[in-house]
């Protein structure tokens, strides 16, 4: 077998190929973090040095060559995501700002659901403000008021559903 460097610039380039595309897409995958992207950017070296074949001064240095080319490519590819994150982040319209009056309406809602509240029979007060306030289990509940896991349940779903009744008339007010 003949050295590379006096083979033509097809066989030069497809010996390399054959021997060392899988290694050189594993080293952009490790910089750019997408196979589909690495595999464009080896492909894109590989190309590159076939067209420059004639003008390398050592032949012998191709796969060295092939490696710098990967590693720039691979920046190139990360420096430019980073421009278009950059224009996408600032091309983003900005998030709307609550009216002057939502703090006052978000209060008036917190109270009128505190309200509702304070109309529920005690024990179902407690439950439900201990799984919605707390966020306990049904079990944790239970053994903080004493009581079993079924009046746990009973407890939740009365109250939820006196809730839901007591709230209905204000629901198109966006409780």
């Amino acid at each position: 077998m003949t050295e590379p460097s006096s083979w033509d610039a097809d066989a030069a380039v497809e010996a390399l190929y054959a021997a060392h595309w899988r290694r050189l897409v594993r080293l952009s995958v490790l910089l750019v973090r997408d196979v589909g992207t690495a595999e464009e950017v080896v492909q894109d070296a590989f190309v590159a040095l076939h067209g420059r074949w004639r003008r390398l001064r050592d032949p012998d240095k191709a796969l060295a060559y092939l490696r710098q080319a990967v590693v720039n490519r691979s920046r190139s590819v990360l420096r430019h995501r980073g421009v278009v994150d950059r224009h996408a982040a600032r091309d983003r319209a900005p998030e709307p700002l609550p009216s002057a009056e939502a703090p006052a309406l978000a209060r008036d809602r917190r109270e009128t659901v505190l309200d509702a509240m304070r109309a529920l029979p005690q024990r179902q007060r407690e439950v439900l403000a201990l799984r919605y306030y707390l966020d306990l289990s049904e079990a944790d509940i239970a053994d903080a008021l004493g009581i079993s896991r079924g009046a746990v349940k009973s407890h939740a779903s009365r109250g939820s559903a006196a809730l839901r009744t007591l709230l209905a008339p204000l629901e198109g007010d966006d409780l």
